[in-house]
């Protein structure tokens, strides 16, 4: 039986990431119904539970060794693990437990990751030297790719599609909006904390006023549990017009879709916008990191603005979702066709994984 160690930011209550690992163990089972997976897990008993999957605690490093020993290989990804944007321990940590699948001479595939921002010069040392050192990696968009050459990783890199692009969205469904009485025709918004000096929650509570007082309703999606719960009762609080936030504790599957069902989306959350990509559903972005740009760029959706940049308010936000509804079956067409071909491609990205775990038994 194959034995896969899976890293990544797993057991933290960030539906994107959990969304992650929900669609690699998906695909991995699907090749091979009795492959056999460990993931290392802030909350490993949760894990175990909710993915069916073996796990132990990411911070017990003796645990994790004893994983990795026994496994056929490891997988470090998907996400953006490889950066120090929000912090300086986070290159260490995910380099360190390729380095020790390395040390116990496991193969290491680094799944489709997206890499950076990497500003420290340490850090950027720490990741040519463990990457040049993995066996295969695919990262999830051409900057990405173009980062690691810059920083100095002679290892090729695959550019493929974020792994929860496989997920088939299509039989998920939630009860929320029936108890709730939402209206069926909605625009959904997912936003997160940033630090920044630009008045951002202001400028978005500004254009859901307008867009409530043309008759449209705003549903709320919090992707990273009571964190973007808080953020969303912020714009709230600023906003003149009613609207409605769902659970912060949602489901991967409900909140997949209570986008699903919407209008269109207005999302800061890299997943709210590859959740709405996976409905078919347009969005409208509003960036703070450039792998917004990037997949807002892969699916030409529009961006708004960038939350450390001046240079929009809340009528650049008007205008693009304005836009999408003038023309919405010509958007919807757009981003379908985007969307099936990245769908198809997410499904060769485990196949690879299996793969390299498969020749080194040979």
């Amino acid at each position: 039986m194959m034995h896969i160690v899976l890293s990544g930011y797993y057991g933290f209550d960030n539906v994107g990431d959990e969304a992650i690992l929900f669609s690699i163990v998906q695909a991995l089972k699907g090749i091979n119904p009795d492959i056999k997976l460990t993931v290392l897990s802030n909350n490993p008993e949760t894990t175990k539970a909710t993915y069916g999957t073996d796990a132990v605690n990411r911070w017990k490093i003796k645990d994790v060794i004893s994983a990795i020993k026994s496994s056929d290989g490891l997988i470090s990804g998907g996400g953006s693990l490889l950066q120090d944007e929000t912090g300086m321990k986070s290159i260490p940590y995910y380099a360190g437990i390729m380095k020790i699948g390395q040390w116990l001479n496991k193969p290491v595939f680094v799944y489709a990751q997206g890499m950076g921002p990497i500003k420290q010069g340490l850090s950027k040392w720490m990741v040519k030297k463990t990457l040049n050192k993995v066996d295969l990696i695919t990262v999830r968009d051409e900057d990405s790719k173009a980062l690691l050459e810059k920083i100095g990783v002679t290892k090729s890199s695959q550019v493929v599609p974020d792994p929860v692009m496989s997920i088939d969205a299509q039989s998920f469904t939630n009860e929320w909006l029936k108890k709730n009485d939402v209206p069926s025709s909605y625009i959904a918004v997912s936003i997160r904390d940033w630090s920044t000096t630009v008045d951002y929650k202001v400028r978005i509570a500004n254009a859901l006023d307008h867009l409530v007082q043309q008759g449209n309703t705003i549903v709320f999606v919090p992707m990273h549990g009571k964190l973007d719960e808080i953020a969303s009762y912020d714009i709230v609080g600023m906003m003149r017009e009613a609207s409605y936030v769902a659970p912060g504790d949602a489901s991967i599957q409900e909140k997949i879709s209570l986008i699903g069902q919407s209008r269109l989306l207005i999302g800061m959350r890299l997943h709210s916008l590859i959740f709405s990509a996976i409905n078919h559903t347009p969005f409208v972005a509003i960036s703070y990191d450039p792998k917004i740009d990037s997949f807002s760029s892969i699916c030409e959706q529009p961006v708004a603005g960038h939350v450390g940049e001046e240079n929009w308010d809340s009528q650049a936000i008007i205008t693009q979702v304005e836009n999408i509804m003038a023309n919405e079956a010509n958007h919807t067409d757009l981003i379908r066709g985007k969307a099936e071909v990245l769908q198809k491609e997410a499904f060769s990205t485990p196949q690879l994984a299996v793969n390299l775990f498969s020749q080194s038994n040979l």
